[in-house]
């Protein structure tokens, strides 16, 4: 397709010659967003892979064209006011620039409403970096299959299999906990999270979405209250 038979007009452009531009994984996850120029949007719309332009260098970049972590657009659309995009893209490895799956991952909720889910420090909090981090690896070999991989044959072999793996693991742990027997304890559990991430992975749940459910627990939240045998919760 040539420059001249792209018709962008109806796309509105700020004051600074730009639209911002939401990117969307194929499952539903929002990636990241940036902002396209009319060359940049040309750009993509020409070759199939996301350009935007960068305001903080001044200049077009093509998305993974360094990194090798490109986007490949399934499907581009405009709002309906023509000032905001949509970009469905397929993702090779990660979106975010540190090295994560989405630009959204970590915990950096702020709080709306009594109903605020509790907020985790990524910074400090270093097991959830590592469930983050390993959970981004689930996810990019879940998007991009390696030949191989553990983790694609689960995939592969779908939700039963996956379900299995858990009730194994989780027996394999309370089976090392009878044994008294700590390092297979850390062990065996290790087994139960990595495939936990699996199910949470196949479901399209996020880390994030479990860990501020455990931080609502530890914050006591009423919900969560001991209810006994007689299934009634305890007032304050």
């Amino acid at each position: 397709m040539s420059e001249k038979e792209i018709d962008i007009s109806m796309v509105k452009f700020d004051e600074k010659g730009l639209v911002p531009a939401v990117v969307q994984e194929e499952n539903g996850q929002v990636l990241m967003l940036a902002y396209m120029n009319e060359e940049s949007l040309k750009k993509t719309i020409e070759t199939g892979y996301t350009w935007f332009w960068s305001r903080s260098r001044q200049e077009l970049w093509n998305k993974g064209g360094t990194s090798g972590n490109l986007q490949q657009v399934k499907e581009l659309s405009y709002d309906c006011d023509g000032d905001t995009l949509l970009v469905i893209v397929h993702q090779t490895g990660v979106a975010c620039h540190t090295g994560t799956y989405s630009c959204f991952s970590g915990r950096r909720i702020l709080p709306v409403g009594d109903n605020a889910p509790a907020v985790i420090n990524q910074e400090s909090d270093g097991l959830v970096t590592v469930l983050n981090d390993l959970y981004d690896v689930i996810k990019d070999r879940q998007l991009n299959p390696v030949e191989g991989s553990y983790t694609n044959y689960l995939f592969d072999k779908g939700q039963d299999k996956i379900l299995k793996k858990v009730v194994e693991e989780a027996a394999e742990t309370i089976i090392a906990s009878k044994n008294n027997d700590s390092k297979e304890v850390v062990y065996e559990m290790g087994d139960l999270w990595y495939h936990c991430l699996v199910l949470l992975a196949y479901h399209g749940i996020s880390p994030e979405q479990l860990l501020s459910e455990l931080a609502g627990r530890r914050h006591g939240a009423s919900y969560h209250k001991f209810t006994g045998k007689t299934g009634v919760r305890p007032q304050d």
